[in-house]
């Protein structure tokens, strides 16, 4: 065991007596040597090279108090051992175990016994409430069913997952009796799996297997409230504003509060809502505009919590750029100016028309309306609103008219002080959509990759799942026969979650049975990559991201098209763009690959029609992948080695995969680790580091967007509804931003930019690391100083004098130099899957 890692494996003597209580007030002393044999069992299975026990005996020993409880003691031993993570992952696993285990020693031995403890205290306290909260439903059918259901239970696998998957569904996921936690994950999966098939006890332990196995997972909503009475299983709202009235406008306001209740995500289009100045006929007065508006759809954001405060209320507002009161609606996020003009919990998007982008580009002027004056602006796209907008604009009924670029340089003033706004693409979205027969599509939803009609009479809705990409990497290969089996499996399932969900709201139900939209999308790309070696953007990662979503989009549709067979096309089916022959990748006129028979597909498409209007949507995946194990979406990683602040707590994130390879060549060390953290989890600099460990694992600032663009421009054929794609720059500029904004814009994304991340010049000093104390790493009995001419050191000092001058790059405002997720709080915010 190489000390370097370890530290002295000599424990430290107890001077006096620790009481550990226990629940009933009885108390036992506290034994070191019981405590490691313990730790000892549960790490049997990894490498007693990386995970020293005694040192972990030792260092809770200097934690501990006097008198300790037994849960106490529990936290202490697992946050001491997370604690040590980025010395080596393993260490999180193992912090995992000591929670899991003594969960399952906690709680009934039997899900069924479990789900029987819960039903029963549910019923109990139910008259206060007058209905249940647990399934009755549910209940009857794992009473019917238990024998098989709790033989199927694998409580080994709870071990697999790490200490800031647990610490997550702790947070937020696990059912609790008076308070206390009364799940364990493998409870939380079967829960699932029965609430969505609680008629079909095969389907329902296939589910369980294949979640528990981590191929695949439902989204939050759907995890939230799997077994419940009151099921609500759906992410995404897309809400039309009624109509420009009070009355209008505070029924919107009621639908927002009550899909808000149910952990829904909102998206809410407000292009028809009149601008400030407008004449209000019936008061003989004018109109205060968006931002008093949205000052009250705010408060309700934060009054009305997702799921009783699982998550905060989340709502995405989409103006148009041609509404006159665009430039107030761009600081409404921003930390300076009047609070009364500020509103910073809503996220705020762009819905823009493709002339607004050409007249950016060719310097001319833009006029700007109110709805009220210019009907009609919102209800076309393309040619009809080109034409719309020209006659509106020779009549002179224009509020005020400002060169493109002024309000160009305002959104990217906003994107770097804020992240938002968000960018989409009307026309594109509208073109590109197999919806464009139902009507005008007027906004995404809260994470940019749902692409739903909605009407005063309808609100969209969209159930969503992941299938965990790195499950599917065997032997060095990438398996996409059984991608693709696996996927067929989740869009069923996504598909009967349509017929059994618990709806919000009357339009909400109404829009789903009729069109039954779905969304399958992805976590964990960039672990694909590692795995199979191969840096991100490298032409065969470019070839694998090209086949992946070709499989999962054929699975999709082939798995929809057997749906329809059986039970009949979905509703709006004639007049679609897919009635007519077209698939996704046909209206973006991209052949696909000899990988799938796409012929006798489209055949079977044509006789029996399909099941779902739409399938695919690349969903940001939060917490669902921290519970997994896995990197967010189709992201790079951001980081090698950072910190995650979410409300389970602070967590310390290592990239595994690394640590590995590092450890292979004899490179990894506390040192080694040291100095990825002071080099902002870069490795970059390291010249001890092969050339091809480099290549492999650059973070995304170190990725060109150009690439991240190309990639996902590269699998957008094969994804019917969009993508959350964030986009990242260090130093930015203005004509940096801009230059990407365009690129993404004529390669024809749906979503031009979901988040804006930017990155500080000058990173924080390194707390945890004196960089005038820090010992230089030795490998092989040479310093890495001596390899690296110093760099670290040259640039620990620059930053440093840089950061007590109070030097900052001039757009240094939101600095995400140690955040690696989209929201401020990203276990919280992003309702599709966080």
């Amino acid at each position: 065991m190489p000390s370097n890692i370890n530290g002295n494996k000599t424990g430290m003597p107890l001077s006096h007596t620790i009481k550990v209580v226990h629940s009933d007030q009885k108390w036992n002393e506290y034994d070191s040597s019981i405590l490691e044999k313990f730790l000892e069992s549960l790490s049997s299975d990894l490498s007693t090279e990386y995970v020293n026990i005694p040192e972990v005996v030792e260092k809770i020993h200097t934690g501990i108090p006097d008198e300790i409880t037994t849960e106490e003691l529990i936290n202490l031993v697992a946050e001491t051992l997370a604690s040590m993570t980025t010395r080596h992952y393993q260490y999180s696993v193992v912090a995992s175990r000591v929670l899991s285990h003594h969960l399952q020693k906690r709680l009934p031995q039997t899900f069924s016994a479990n789900f029987t403890a819960m039903y029963k205290y549910d019923l109990a306290s139910s008259n206060e409430r007058k209905n249940t909260v647990i399934s009755t439903e549910v209940y009857q059918f794992i009473l019917e069913n238990k024998d098989a259901i709790d033989s199927a239970i694998r409580p080994i696998r709870d071990f697999d997952i790490d200490y800031f998957g647990l610490r997550t569904l702790e947070r937020s996921y696990f059912l609790k009796i008076d308070g206390k936690i009364h799940e364990t994950p493998q409870y939380v999966f079967m829960r699932v799996a029965l609430g969505i098939h609680f008629n079909d006890l095969h389907r329902a332990l296939e589910t369980y297997e294949l979640i528990s196995k981590k191929f695949f997972i439902h989204a939050s909503p759907t995890l939230f409230n799997s077994g419940l009475e009151s099921a609500c299983f759906s992410s995404c709202f897309l809400v039309a504003m009624k109509d420009d009235s009070i009355d209008g406008i505070y029924k919107t306001l009621y639908d927002t509060a009550m899909i808000s209740k149910s952990a829904g995500g909102i998206g809410l289009h407000l292009s028809n809502i009149r601008s400030s100045g407008s004449y209000i006929r019936g008061s003989n007065g004018v109109s205060s505009g968006l931002v008093p508006l949205l000052k009250v759809f705010e408060s309700t954001a934060k009054y009305v919590d997702q799921g009783g405060n699982k998550r905060p209320g989340a709502f995405c507002i989409y103006l148009e750029p041609w509404h006159s009161d665009v430039f107030e609606f761009l600081d409404l996020r921003k930390n300076h100016g009047k609070e009364e003009m500020r509103a910073r919990d809503l996220f705020l998007a762009l819905w823009i028309p493709d002339l607004f982008m050409q007249k950016v580009e060719r310097n001319l002027e833009w006029c700007l309306f109110s709805p009220d004056k210019c009907p009609g602006l919102s209800e076309s796209y393309g040619d009809e609103f080109n034409m719309l907008y020209d006659k509106y604009e020779k009549e002179g009924h224009y509020m005020k008219k400002v060169k493109a670029r002024e309000l160009w340089h305002a959104i990217l003033t906003a994107q770097t002080e804020t992240g938002n706004p968000f960018l989409l693409y009307k026309d594109q979205c509208n073109k590109l959509s197999n919806q464009k027969n139902l009507g005008v599509i007027k906004s995404s939803n809260l994470c940019c990759e749902i692409v739903e009609y909605s009407s005063p009479e309808e609100t969209a809705v969209c159930n969503l799942a992941s299938v965990a990409l790195p499950s599917f990497v065997e032997n060095g290969t990438f398996n996409f026969l059984k991608l693709h089996e696996i996927c067929k499996v989740v869009c069923r399932n996504l598909d009967r979650i349509i017929d059994i969900n618990k709806y919000p709201l009357e339009n909400c139900e109404k829009s789903n049975l009729k069109n039954r939209p779905i969304g399958l999308g992805v976590q964990g790309l960039a672990d694909v990559f590692f795995m199979l070696r191969m840096p991100f953007g490298s032409p065969e990662s470019k070839q694998l991201n090209i086949q992946i979503f070709e499989t999962i989009y054929h699975a999709t549709l082939e798995r929809s098209c057997e749906l329809a067979q059986k039970q009949g096309k979905y509703q709006s089916y004639d007049g679609s763009p897919i009635s007519k022959g077209l698939l996704q990748f046909d209206m973006w006129k991209v052949t696909p690959s000899n990988l799938w028979d796409w012929s006798t597909l489209r055949q079977k498409i044509k006789q029996f029609g399909v099941r779902n209007s739409l399938l695919v949507a690349l969903m940001p995946t939060a917490s669902t992948s921290q519970i997994l194990g896995f990197n967010e979406c189709f992201e790079p990683i951001t980081s090698n080695i950072y910190v995650r602040r979410v409300l389970s707590g602070e967590h310390q994130v290592v990239n595994k995969y690394l640590v590995d390879d590092l450890v292979k060549l004899g490179l990894w060390s506390i040192e080694m680790k040291n100095t990825i953290i002071q080099n902002d989890g870069s490795i970059q600099s390291i010249k001890a580091i092969p050339r091809e460990i480099k290549a492999l694992y650059k973070t995304v600032w170190e990725i060109s967007q150009r690439t991240i663009i190309d990639m996902a421009a590269d699998r957008a054929p094969f994804v019917d509804q969009s993508q959350s794609m964030n986009l990242f720059l260090q130093d930015v500029t203005f004509s940096k931003l801009t230059s990407m904004h365009f690129y993404a814009w004529k390669k024809g994304l749906k979503t031009g930019m979901y988040y804006l991340r930017t990155k500080a010049a000058a990173s924080a000093i390194q707390f945890s690391l004196d960089p005038l104390k820090l010992k230089k790493p030795t490998i092989n009995n040479k310093r890495i100083s001596e390899l690296e001419d110093e760099y670290d050191v040259k640039r620990s000092k620059r930053e440093l004098s840089m950061e007590t001058e109070g030097s900052t790059d001039s757009f240094d405002i939101f600095s995400t130099s140690v955040v690696s997720c989209n929201l401020e709080d990203p276990e919280n915010c992003d309702s599709c899957s966080a």
